[in-house]
């Protein structure tokens, strides 16, 4: 992602990878799966809370983000080759469907709902590691205020969308298709695994390690 200058490029490739980062289709499942056995009510105060959270520690990573890197001594590189491993792994995860067979129902009847919304539904699965790469990267690397003006609009664009995306699905939830959620699940699964590797391997090049034709 190219911090340097605002363009046309910059936008979209923000927007998607903050779509990816910290858009609804990685925690969708996961949070329908987890909040199925729930009251109604209790399942919008999951998804306020996870919803919150999410927004929270996004907004932190990008205020702190370029701090955290320099007291913690870690560059973007390096942060980018860990996140793609953990994304790597959600992902496998997601296509191999890796899940206890009453996992459905265990959160809801053994787990605190509000724990629950903060851990795994807000952290890895709304806000995963593509969304802190970028949000972390925007804060340490950003050539000017008006670039980082951007990334907050594209994050505020991204969890508007967030907000109706599980509205809805707690409204629908009874009637949803589960098997064609897994498939679409299955499928976006293999597309991110891509998108791990590709995040390991840029941060493998950034760090010198390996060197990318055209990075």
């Amino acid at each position: 992602m190219e911090l340097e200058s605002l363009n046309v490029t910059f936008v979209i490739d923000t927007f998607l990878l903050l779509l990816i980062g910290i858009g609804p289709k990685i925690a969708l499942v996961p949070f329908l799966e987890a909040t199925k056995q729930m009251p109604q009510a209790t399942q919008r105060r999951v998804l306020r809370k996870m919803l919150t959270t999410a927004a929270t520690v996004a907004v932190l990573l990008l205020v702190l983000g370029g701090l955290l890197t320099r007291l913690l001594h870690f560059s973007p590189g390096a942060l980018g080759v860990a996140s793609g491993i953990i994304l790597l792994i959600i992902a496998v995860t997601m296509v191999l469907g890796q899940h206890d067979q009453d996992s459905g129902s265990r959160p809801a009847e053994d787990q605190d709902p509000m724990r629950l919304a903060v851990f795994p539904l807000a952290v890895p699965y709304l806000l995963n590691p593509a969304g802190i790469v970028v949000l972390v990267t925007a804060s340490a690397e950003a050539a000017s205020v008006s670039v980082v003006a951007v990334v907050v609009g594209i994050l505020i664009v991204i969890l508007a969308l967030d907000v109706v995306v599980f509205r809805w699905a707690v409204q629908v939830s009874s009637h949803l298709d589960a098997s064609r959620m897994l498939v679409t699940e299955k499928v976006f699964g293999f597309l991110l695994a891509a998108l791990a590797v590709q995040l390991a391997l840029n941060g493998l090049s950034d760090v010198g390690v390996i060197h990318l034709t055209g990075h």
